[in-house]
């Protein structure tokens, strides 16, 4: 049971819903059109971290769903409803790229965090769920941080 506003709570998993999917996005086209330094190592670890957004994605509609709601359904919905936004890869170099993900990540860290705090004590299954996606996003940000590490070592 959930001891809250249940509306509240579909809203703001849809907006979480929306920066996964854009996210999703934003780590499968950069993979595309990487450039640079480092190109190969950071396009498997983009395509990798896509992946993971679309489980998110996933993850979030399926407790959206159990919890009667209904997750935004248009594309062009998702930038009415997203916390973090979408950051086109204009400049397909390998450092820029990395750069707007990790802004990407600390975002959704953010987000993540707000929801961990409003259903730690209302709903434990929701705070779980969003428990597991934070977690894979401080790895997400870990991981990018390492590809810049090591480019500054090269």
């Amino acid at each position: 049971m959930v001891d809250m506003d249940v509306d509240e709570l579909v809203e703001l998993l849809n907006k979480a819903f929306a920066d996964e999917w854009l996210a999703y996005y934003q780590y499968w086209i950069g993979a595309q059109v990487l450039e640079g330094q480092m190109h190969g190592e950071a396009e498997a670890e983009l395509l990798e971290h896509a992946n993971d957004e679309l489980r998110h994605a996933q993850m979030l509609a399926d407790r959206i769903i159990q919890l009667d709601g209904t997750p935004v359904l248009t594309p062009e919905d998702w930038y009415e409803h997203t916390n973090c936004g979408y950051e086109a890869p204009e400049d397909p170099s390998v450092k820029t790229i990395i750069h707007q993900n990790i802004e990407g990540e600390q975002c959704a860290i953010k987000v993540y965090r707000k929801l961990a705090d409003m259903t730690r004590d209302t709903d434990p299954v929701t705070y779980e769920i969003v428990l597991e996606i934070m977690r894979d996003e401080i790895e997400h940000e870990d991981d990018l941080e390492g590809i810049l590490d090591d480019m500054k070592h090269m």
